[in-house]
């Protein structure tokens, strides 16, 4: 049987490239389900007024409308990147270990920042006060709690440094290996490229970062489904 250019030492990691084939899919569905409940529901909310009176109409649909699913993809990531690094250490040690600890750490600094559960708290409080003071207490706890969430403060700013510029490095050592197809590779290369490029320039012209949303957008839709491909068939080629 094939092993696609795995060594002898691969061969018992069959588990591992099924759970990083889900994995991917799983992160494809988020994306999607991202995307879709934008445009059904509305763009996100830029402030905490925004996000409680939302809440009042529905708290899912403040969820939806929120980070939540940005949470599941970028958490979904410690199922694609073992995967990832047990096919790629071999052409690239160094590059490869730093992609996967830079993930890993973006993935901690995401659910340390993530400011859903927080915001539903604030929410519930502010609808059920009837005290206008205390009205105005939680709005401003809000709002701070969206300056310090993923995408305001300085620790979202650097975690999304590494987790696209660790893309784009594994998607650069993926081209060199033969376990991997170059659609793969380049639509990961470009998409986190250009992922990472709207992100550098996000605070300084919002604009510009907002046409590269859309076009990073459709190389993800390629990447996150022609990684499931990979994994799966690696999987399948794995001794049982």
């Amino acid at each position: 049987m094939t092993n696609y250019g795995l060594s002898n030492d691969f061969l018992k990691c069959k588990s591992i490239f099924v759970i990083g084939g889900i994995s991917a899919i799983l992160q494809l569905m988020a994306i999607l389900g991202y995307s879709v409940a934008l445009a059904a529901l509305g763009p996100q909310p830029t402030s905490a007024a925004e996000y409680f009176a939302i809440y009042q109409e529905s708290p899912i649909q403040m969820v939806l409308r929120g980070d939540f699913l940005l949470l599941i993809l970028i958490g979904l990531y410690l199922g694609t990147f073992p995967p990832l690094y047990i096919s790629l250490r071999r052409l690239s040690p160094v590059y490869t270990a730093l992609a996967t600890l830079f993930t890993i750490i973006t993935v901690a600094l995401a659910f340390a920042g993530e400011a859903t559960f927080s915001l539903l708290y604030l929410a519930e409080q502010y609808a059920t006060s009837t005290s206008e003071m205390l009205q105005a207490q939680f709005l401003a706890a809000g709002e701070a709690v969206i300056a310090s969430g993923m995408w305001h403060s300085t620790a979202a700013y650097m975690s999304g440094i590494l987790l696209q510029g660790s893309g784009v490095m594994i998607s650069i050592i993926m081209l060199r290996s033969p376990d991997f197809h170059k659609v793969t590779a380049y639509a990961g290369l470009f998409g986190n490229g250009l992922d990472l490029i709207q992100h550098l320039i996000h605070p300084f012209a919002p604009e510009v970062s907002a046409i590269l949303m859309q076009v990073m957008g459709l190389f993800y839709f390629i990447w996150f489904p022609m990684l499931a491909w990979d994994f799966l068939r690696l999987a399948k080629a794995q001794p049982n």
